[in-house]
């Protein structure tokens, strides 16, 4: 009997119709959906015969569904990374590029999601430390200056070897699953998935040699604050905490993190002309 997590994004009423129609096969299919405390509430589900409710570790399921956008499906895939489970995710967000489907896909995708018909696509991390405690980043990793402070100084060194200092707002480090997102808006590369490494690019740097810089998988970076005041700290989004003067983080590769399902035939270029246009005309 399979087990199916299930998350949703915050606005329930845009999922509910949907969500029945996953209930509603996963009985056709004997399958158990299984919902944390939040979800559950959200929809108001109450536990029954194919209905779990409670907070499943991320082995005790044979797959992830979501209906939402990439913060969902980001929320997903840290949920599972270190399994096997792979991530099925419908799009209900404004760009979607991590999700598997389209919303007028849904009924097939469903079908096929429960009887194991995708492809897996294992996507990379960044290991994020030096606050509180060992995090990953899925999408990125962004140090950035608090709203009305100075601008952010910041040093970075690889290995050791400090390469440079850089006045700026703050600096975004991300997985080439990432490199669409904050980074892109930066002006940095775009890196196709299954490249390996890392993207750094700086935001609104006071400097005309302040580049974008492609790491090696094998490369640890360290950024030091030279900042009289704190500095924020997000990972794929989501603020984590501080930088405080004079501190340090690190962040390296991680490769073969978590799982995301695809239809087969997939490609990350035909899915990147869909969500951001061609690249030129």
């Amino acid at each position: 009997m399979k087990r199916v997590r299930v998350l949703t994004h915050a606005r329930p009423e845009q999922t509910s119709d949907s969500l029945q129609k996953l209930i509603d096969a996963a009985k056709a299919h004997e399958a158990v959906l299984c919902f944390d405390e939040e979800e559950a509430a959200k929809h108001r589900i109450v536990a029954s015969e194919g209905m779990l409710v409670c907070p499943p570790e991320p082995d005790d399921v044979d797959l992830c569904f979501v209906l939402g956008g990439d913060g969902t499906i980001l929320k997903a895939l840290r949920l599972c990374a270190g399994s096997e489970v792979p991530v099925f995710a419908v799009n209900f967000g404004e760009i979607g590029f991590l999700a598997t489907v389209e919303q007028d896909e849904l009924a097939q995708s469903i079908e096929r999601a429960l009887k194991g018909d995708f492809e897996l696509l294992r996507l990379p991390a960044i290991v994020l430390e030096g606050v509180s405690e060992r995090q990953l980043a899925i999408n990125d990793v962004a140090i950035h200056r608090k709203i009305g402070d100075r601008v952010a100084s910041l040093s970075y060194a690889f290995d050791g070897e400090e390469l440079g200092s850089v006045r700026c707002d703050g600096l975004v480090v991300s997985t080439p699953a990432g490199s669409t997102g904050y980074n892109l808006a930066n002006g940095g590369p775009v890196m196709a998935w299954g490249v390996a490494g890392f993207v750094v690019s700086f935001i609104a740097p006071h400097s005309l040699t302040a580049r974008a810089l492609v790491v090696a998988p094998r490369d640890s970076m360290g950024i030091h604050s030279h900042s009289p005041n704190p500095l924020d700290i997000s990972l794929d989004g989501r603020p984590v905490g501080e930088l405080a003067p004079g501190a340090a983080l690190s962040v390296a590769f991680l490769d073969d993190a978590c799982a995301l399902a695809q239809l087969p035939g997939s490609s990350f270029y035909r899915r990147l002309g869909e969500k951001f246009g061609r690249l030129a005309r």
